[in-house]
């Protein structure tokens, strides 16, 4: 059972990773972007959509080229989601509307706006070249060729797809990035003080529109590797990837904004939210409270920091908070 549980944790932990990832280097830059859940649903679409055109240009899935799928599914899901982001950054940077309310209806249309993708263009294809779709879901997440050799090291470590490592590596290149760069320097002065950054002679509108366009793409990998790794090429409604979406916001809280630490705490959170499914012998009710222990520990979280209120566990100082140049 606890094999069972390590393996689908870290499996499920990769949505919450790219989610999480994505909404940190946003956050970075000053930016509250509730929108997150939206776009990682954009993010499936765009994954799903190049899946479904790659595949169905084949006549068979052994014609079908590993590296191809799983570039052109990740380019597509980062350019959806990067899209959507854009629509974000355009209205809270140059438009500084409220970014509470931006991010909430972002999450809506992106919700609505997969579920038109899916049904319109995707799942048809896809209903009728089935074998296909389903033989794509199987190669993306097709572990190390090695990973059987290894006994319950290999099944634990290395027996997922491409994805799941791609997820890590991302999560730690940020963590060098914002701690050990120039540039991450930059990203985040602008997050504490921007009119202090514009003052130093730095782009304050060019990081945050970069700092929210990657973010975005990097999060909507995740709802990509929901569908096509994590339950192996099916479709489930998009209601289900935004509330892993709202986990993953939620576990920026819990990592302390910290990229690195948001490996190790969203396969804490991935294993609270399956462990009600492996565990047998407990009843709805309980089934319920394990799902919901995430989101108390993150509250306990935010209080244990707050009392303590060390800068560095803290969120940045302008997060949430329009910049106007002029009032600088």
């Amino acid at each position: 059972m606890i094999i069972t549980l390590l393996v689908g944790a870290i499996a499920l932990a990769t949505v919450f990773l790219f989610g999480c990832v994505g909404e940190i280097i946003t956050e970075k830059a000053g930016h509250l972007n509730l929108g997150i859940p939206g776009i990682m649903c954009a993010g499936t679409a765009g994954g799903c959509l190049g899946v479904s055109l790659y595949m169905n240009s084949l006549s068979s899935a052994a014609e079908a080229s590993w590296f191809l799928l799983v570039l052109y599914s990740v380019l597509l899901s980062f350019i959806f989601a990067l899209c959507l982001g854009a629509i974000y950054a355009f209205l809270t940077v140059t438009l500084r509307c409220n970014q509470n309310i931006t991010g909430l209806a972002i999450t809506i249309f992106g919700s609505g706006f997969t579920q038109f993708v899916m049904d319109t263009y995707v799942l048809p294809a896809s209903i009728t070249n089935q074998p296909l779709f389903e033989a794509a879901g199987k190669m993306i997440s097709k572990g190390l060729p090695f990973a059987d050799k290894l006994g319950w090291f290999g099944e634990i470590f290395l027996s997922h797809g491409i994805l799941v490592y791609l997820g890590i590596v991302i999560a730690l290149v940020t963590a060098f990035v914002l701690n050990r760069t120039r540039l991450g320097l930059h990203l985040r002065a602008i997050g504490e003080n921007p009119a202090t950054a514009d003052a130093a002679g730095i782009n304050v509108i060019a990081y945050k529109y970069c700092a929210i366009l990657i973010g975005s793409g990097i999060a909507g990998i995740g709802g990509l590797f929901y569908i096509m790794d994590y339950i192996k090429g099916s479709w489930e409604n998009a209601y289900t990837i935004e509330a892993l979406g709202w986990l993953s916001v939620a576990l920026v809280i819990f990592t302390l904004w910290k990229p690195n630490l948001s490996i190790i705490g969203s396969i804490i959170f991935a294993a609270l939210y399956i462990a009600a499914y492996v565990m047998s012998g407990i009843s709805s009710v309980q089934r319920e409270l394990l799902k919901m222990l995430p989101y108390v520990i993150t509250v306990i979280v935010l209080i244990i920091t707050s009392i303590r209120d060390s800068r560095e566990n803290q969120p940045p100082a302008a997060l949430g908070l329009p910049y106007f140049r002029e009032e600088r």
